[in-house]
């Protein structure tokens, strides 16, 4: 929607780097706020005592004028969707190019299998291989880019964020469970 995301931290770049490989990539610039220590964040009135910064969102217009900010707690996901409101707010002819939603919990596909996941998953890239191993089709959602199929797995799962999670036919199984896979879906 004619924006640049930026990732902002107050570590070092070589710890942003692991973290980013860590996740398998990030598809947008991670800037280094580590010397002087938090600069970035102090002007921004987002740095804590002990010199973390808070989890926080700014959207700065073409002008640099700040329209939204979102702080929020170190553990809550942030919500795309309300950025997404803002960007559109902001420029609505680059809005009406974007490409289309994520689906809402309504809209998350049932039936046969789907498995929720993301792309840097260890345990998620070893339940696709187990899945293609023995021929079964799945539906893969990723909890990163469809904000409600992360609600939904956070609902499932006690409120953490479990990958991969199936719902197999309605038979909810958390985690790479082997075993309890197989026996779900009939594998002997």
């Amino acid at each position: 929607m004619n924006a640049q995301v930026l990732g902002a931290s107050v570590d070092s770049v070589p710890c942003l780097k692991a973290w980013a490989e860590s996740l398998g990539g990030i598809s947008y610039p991670l800037l280094s706020d580590f010397w002087p220590h938090g600069g970035v964040a102090t002007q921004y009135g987002v740095l804590r005592p002990d010199g973390r910064s808070e989890r926080a969102i700014f959207v700065i217009d073409k002008q640099g004028i700040i329209r939204y900010v979102d702080v929020h707690d170190i553990d809550e996901q942030p919500s795309n969707d309300e950025v997404r409101t803002v960007l559109r707010r902001i420029d609505p002819a680059a809005a009406a190019q974007a490409p289309p939603r994520p689906p809402s919990m309504a809209e998350l596909p049932h039936g046969g299998i789907v498995m929720y996941c993301n792309s840097w998953c260890p345990d998620c890239r070893r339940a696709r291989a187990w899945l293609k191993q023995r021929g079964f089709k799945y539906t893969e959602l990723d909890v990163n880019a469809v904000p409600a199929a992360a609600t939904q797995v956070r609902q499932w799962a006690n409120g953490n964020l479990v990958t991969p999670t199936f719902d197999i036919d309605g038979t909810i199984v958390i985690d790479m469970d082997e075993r309890r896979l197989a026996q779900v879906l009939g594998v002997r």
